[in-house]
């Protein structure tokens, strides 16, 4: 039988925490282990309790959710998928905390369903990718981006022609089927590049993947 999907919620807000904490629990696959009442807290219970998952607020007293997401998947911690609690679809902190390396981002507002769904998706290292909302938001994060990365564009002459246009799909939004159909092959087979692009870029699910598109100048929004 699998494990269930461990989470750790990160809110100030008790309400938030006890409610989201009900409805997970509810699911036969996923687990609440802890809860943190901020970012430091967050921090600390992540290092204890190695989650799968942390659903994370952006506003807490003491360090706030970004500086805890960057610092919950630096590279020398575990493997913990952080996913932003947010108020607003296009909050404008969303765009940093995908910087500091958060794999997607939750409206608090959010059903049951909805909830546990992006917990799986998260959990299992794919792009939490609305149609309209979270393509919005990567378009809009690489408007604001800078000049390309040097460091980061270097890295891109390690993958192949064909994983170079995969990554360049995923960047657009698109899920592992709709590569397929793009390119008249296999869905497995796009699993496959996929796997191998996060491995040679050193990300560790799609939305690093499509961040780092971005940052290295690969993709650039058009007209830009």
């Amino acid at each position: 039988m699998t494990p269930p999907i461990r989470a750790v919620i990160a809110d100030d807000q008790m309400m938030v925490r006890q409610g989201f904490s009900f409805l997970l629990n509810a699911e036969p696959d996923i687990e609440v282990v802890g809860q943190a009442v901020n970012g430091l807290d967050a921090v600390d219970k992540v290092a204890e309790l190695a989650p799968d998952v942390v659903l994370m607020d952006i506003r807490m007293p003491e360090l706030g959710g970004i500086e805890a997401t960057r610092r919950i998947t630096a590279p020398e911690r575990p493997a913990a998928k952080v996913l932003i609690l947010t108020t607003f679809d296009l909050d404008e902190y969303v765009y940093e905390a995908l910087r500091a390396g958060a794999s997607g981002f939750l409206l608090k507002d959010a059903s049951a369903d909805e909830l546990a769904h992006a917990v799986r998706v998260v959990a299992a290292g794919e792009a939490l990718l609305s149609p309209n909302i979270t393509k919005r938001l990567i378009m809009e994060f690489s408007r604001t981006a800078g000049a390309p990365r040097a460091p980061l564009k270097a890295r891109i002459g390690d993958l192949t022609e064909r994983e170079t246009e995969v990554l360049t799909l995923v960047a657009g939004g698109l899920s592992n089927a709709e590569i397929a159909r793009e390119l008249i092959v296999a869905e497995q087979t796009v699993k496959t590049h996929v796997g191998r692009i996060l491995v040679k870029l050193g990300v560790r699910d799609r939305t690093q993947a499509a961040v780092f598109a971005y940052e290295s100048g690969l993709v650039r929004p058009a007209g830009l």
